[in-house]
């Protein structure tokens, strides 16, 4: 094996998704999802189920992975885990795995905050993106725009001080009847309906910042209203309804992301997290980029949801960098990061 070659072993174990994935030298050869079907019956995660699913699947999927690479164990130089934020029982499987396996071989431990990874995602493929650049993370926990000045420098310049984006689409698909988890089957909906149909309000807050519990709770009233007319109002327009969701929600996050671009005068856009993956913002930013200049970046649709391939290429870019944890290192639900 050349002296010069990385390999990185890593884990992502935030959430409800068990995922390992092996990256040499920046370049993805393996990435593993285990997926937990059990949460859909409850319409959203349960910590403790999230948990004990990823203590049975995480020794199989790591090892699924190493096959795939064609790495051997001992070829690896470095381990990289998920350290924040995120579920805590769920991170401290993947946390305590990432320890074990890389005291066993005697080789550095990587911490990695997981929107920071979602950001690096754009890193793994190309096109990547120049700096400086601007990225909106969106995700079912967090919004944020960020400034991207290198790979391992970056400064959340506005997020959201309530709910997520993402978070607002699960709840608006739990109000209307969808299974969990629904912003996907809202995406869905929208592709076939009229987003001008209904008239929701679009948040006014001060800077960058996002504020997604008012379209909540529009739409909760509206729903209310709507059905006492017509019980079957829900089911008869649905596609209409998703639409117009989505197309208030998009607009939010649109409006913050020109207003920076503008603010600092950055031609280079990226989108990244789990919402990213949504058809109608993918098409909104395409649009917005060719409006204004921008170069636009969209990772592949499978390094956008929660995956081990992002949180390896930001262990790499920290191992180049010499940034490692020792074994006393403990996951966070909640952490900031710039």
């Amino acid at each position: 094996m050349d002296a010069k070659t990385v390999n990185i072993l890593a884990i992502e174990s935030s959430c409800d998704e068990t995922s390992a994935a092996i990256i040499q030298d920046g370049k993805v050869l393996s990435n593993l999802i285990a997926t937990q079907k059990v949460h859909e019956q409850y319409g959203g995660v349960v910590p403790e189920m999230a948990s004990r699913a990823h203590m049975q699947k995480i020794v199989p999927v790591v090892d699924v992975a190493l096959q795939q690479s064609g790495i051997a164990k001992t070829d690896i130089h470095a381990v990289a885990f998920t350290q924040a934020p995120g579920l805590i029982g769920s991170l401290l499987v993947g946390a305590c795995f990432a320890k074990a396996y890389a005291q066993a071989l005697n080789v550095p431990l990587i911490a990695v905050h997981h929107m920071q990874a979602h950001v690096l995602a754009h890193f793994i493929d190309d096109p990547k993106p120049e700096f400086p650049f601007l990225c909106l993370t969106v995700s079912g926990g967090h919004t944020q725009v960020v400034l991207c000045k290198n790979h391992l420098e970056m400064e959340v310049l506005g997020e959201t001080i309530d709910d997520a984006a993402g978070e607002a689409f699960d709840k608006v698909a739990k109000m209307l009847g969808l299974p969990y988890p629904g912003g996907p089957l809202v995406d869905k909906h929208a592709a076939q309906g009229d987003p001008k149909r209904f008239s929701f309000p679009v948040s006014q807050m001060e800077g960058y910042d996002f504020s997604f519990s008012g379209i909540k709770t529009a739409v909760l009233y509206f729903l209310q209203a709507e059905k006492k007319k017509d019980p079957e109002f829900v089911e008869k327009n649905i596609n209409d309804i998703c639409a117009s969701v989505q197309y208030t929600i998009i607009k939010m996050l649109m409006l913050k992301l020109k207003k920076a671009a503008a603010d600092i005068n950055i031609k280079h856009i990226g989108i990244a997290g789990g919402v990213s993956a949504n058809s109608g913002l993918r098409k909104t930013l395409l649009e917005a980029g060719a409006e204004n200049g921008w170069q636009v970046y969209i990772p592949k649709f499978e390094y956008c949801t929660d995956n081990a391939a992002m949180i390896g290429i930001t262990g790499y870019y920290k191992f180049l960098n010499g940034e490692f944890a020792d074994l006393s290192v403990s996951p966070t639900a909640r952490a900031a990061w710039s």
